[in-house]
């Protein structure tokens, strides 16, 4: 833990793996610049690796002003001992008000374990994060603008808003896809500091030999049309429904966390809290209820088409558009309606209608 420090930066954990910054740290970037303009002080980000010094130029023009660089050859891969040292150190150093980590695996094995060795709080998997004041329920103390960590809570029934008023640094950790991301600045700068690491005496318990990653089977994130479908299409097999929708619109397939666990697609296709957040321009939604943890994941696309036997289901809540019927029978209607040619809003009325 550290002293409050109200001058503190707003500090974003620039991930990388292999020299390869990931989406995340750069959308974390464009919400730490409203955060940081809102309280007045700089945007910085932490650059941890091994050779990554030309990685500083991109995190400036999305928004950083400082770049912490911290390089060494042990740093090379990930390891969650040598990182927290290292992010410990910094945070030690020059004591930041408020700490960003991308939800991402790297992220939510270090964000704990920093906020563990430095004894202050952490929220994770926050969906949105905003600068506000709080007053204290009992001791009625009232302190300005604090980092509102928001995310849902006790099973999505609620969306909690949580502070940290006194265990700083404000420490919170924010899904891939949450905050939208900037354009780049082209020509933008920002000034680099090389921090020392040391690691002296530091014992890492594993050697890594080598790294492979394997790639996304799809890119939700860049679709402009998803056909995703939720545990009401009953069967991985009856999903090939989405599948044949999906291809006829030339979009992408995706399913809600019951349809995943369900073993109906896989996890890469996954929409919601614990999987992709979508903002495509048609998002249709097959036998998908609507729980919230779904919603979070696709409620800002342009325009929700939802298609679900009961009416009460709580995605009508969202949808511009719906259809209340069986899923086994409204898509193969649409399907063969734009087969022949029909628009994909008279496939709809058709499908609607039927």
């Amino acid at each position: 833990m550290i002293e409050v420090n109200r001058k503190g930066e707003v500090w974003v954990f620039a991930e990388q793996e292999a020299g390869h910054l990931s989406e995340v740290p750069l959308e974390l970037l464009s919400k730490g610049r409203e955060l940081a303009d809102q309280l007045g002080v700089p945007l910085a980000a932490v650059l941890v690796g091994s050779k990554v010094r030309p990685l500083c130029a991109t995190l400036a023009q999305h928004g950083a002003d400082l770049i912490y660089l911290a390089e060494d050859g042990v740093l090379t891969h990930y390891q969650t001992a040598s990182y927290t040292r290292v992010v410990c150190d910094l945070i030690t150093a020059y004591k930041p008000q408020i700490c960003l980590f991308g939800a991402t695996a790297i992220g939510r094995d270090l964000a704990p374990t920093v906020a563990s060795a430095m004894k202050c709080g952490l929220t994770a998997d926050c969906t949105d994060l905003q600068i506000g004041d709080h007053t204290d329920p009992q001791t009625k103390e009232h302190i300005a603008k604090l980092l509102l960590q928001i995310r849902p809570a006790f099973g999505g029934n609620i969306i909690a808003t949580i502070v940290n008023p006194h265990r700083w640094p404000q420490m919170a950790t924010v899904r891939e896809g949450v905050m939208r991301m900037t354009v780049a600045e082209a020509g933008r700068t920002g000034k680099t500091i090389k921090f020392p690491v040391n690691l002296a005496g530091l014992d890492l318990p594993t050697e890594v030999v080598e790294s492979q990653r394997r790639a996304k089977k799809v890119n939700l994130k860049g679709a402009r049309i998803i056909v995703a479908g939720g545990a009401g299409v009953g069967s991985r097999d009856a999903f090939r429904l989405i599948w044949d929708l999906a291809n006829i619109l030339g979009g992408a397939v995706g399913g809600s966390r019951a349809a995943v666990d369900l073993g109906y697609v896989d996890h890469d296709h996954q929409v919601g809290q614990t999987g992709t957040t979508v903002r495509p321009a048609l998002y249709i939604c097959c036998g998908v209820s609507g729980a919230v943890q779904h919603r979070a994941g696709m409620q800002e696309s342009a325009k929700i088409l939802a298609i679900n036997i009961d009416k009460d289901a709580p995605i009508f809540g969202v949808a511009h558009y719906g259809i209340v019927g069986d899923l086994n029978e409204v898509i193969p209607r649409m399907i063969k309606s734009i087969r022949s040619g029909a628009s994909l809003s008279d496939a709809v009325t058709g499908a609607s209608k039927a």
